[in-house]
């Protein structure tokens, strides 16, 4: 069976080998929970891809530690979208994919410079199929997080004035040092805030180590 599987994946480098383009793409590491379903491919133009939404970072050549950075966030998204397919969800709408693009831009100092960067790295324009594939399943994974992990967060009165008094105050004080300390009920709601994200984090963390070790992760080339 693997056998068969790694000539599959032979087989499909080879396709995405085209003659005329500029760069030749290979496939760098799959990602499957079973035999029995497909896994998610993940090649180097991917990686390149990756790396091209962060305005800041090199791409002719990247970096070593870019790749790798690139290669470690795609194993964990196509661990999200694996589990996001699971549910049924609705395929996103155009707005919420303008809505995604003009996140991503807003990064960079204007759609000419955001434009050229993915133009460098194969797609057409931000209007490019793939290209929209790409943030659909970003979407997709959002949306799966905030099903999975943010809608079931509670944080409690009590957590919150241990905050407040444990690490709001100290940290105010700290970096205001000749400030009034805001009281508790004028920040609660950032505190809730925080809290929220912090304890969605540790469960995406938990989420990752149990769904690595569980999911079959193939790296054919290290970056």
């Amino acid at each position: 069976m693997r056998r068969v599987f790694l000539l599959t994946l032979i087989l499909t480098s080879a396709l995405l080998r085209t003659e005329g383009q500029k760069a030749v793409d290979w496939i760098v590491a799959t990602v499957r929970y079973s035999p029995v379903e497909p896994a998610e491919i993940i090649t180097y133009s991917d990686l390149l891809w990756q790396i091209a939404l962060s305005p800041d970072r090199p791409l002719n050549p990247p970096k070593q530690e870019d790749l790798r950075e690139a290669l470690s966030l795609l194993i964990e998204q196509k661990l999200f979208l694996l589990e996001a397919k699971r549910i049924p969800q609705n395929t996103p709408s155009d707005e919420e994919v303008r809505a995604e693009i003009g996140r991503i831009i807003s990064r960079f100092q204007s759609v000419f410079e955001f434009e050229k960067r993915i133009r460098s790295v194969g797609f057409s324009s931000i209007n490019d199929d793939y290209f929209r594939k790409i943030l659909e399943e970003r979407i997709q994974i959002e949306k799966y997080i905030d099903f999975r992990f943010r809608s079931f967060v509670i944080v409690t009165e009590e957590e919150e004035k241990k905050y407040y008094q444990e690490t709001f105050v100290p940290n105010f004080r700290r970096r205001n040092p000749n400030l009034l300390v805001p009281a508790f009920e004028k920040v609660k709601q950032d505190i809730n805030l925080s809290l929220t994200e912090m304890k969605v984090e540790q469960s995406i963390d938990r989420f990752l180590q149990e769904a690595k070790q569980r999911a079959e992760i193939e790296i054919f080339v290290e970056p």
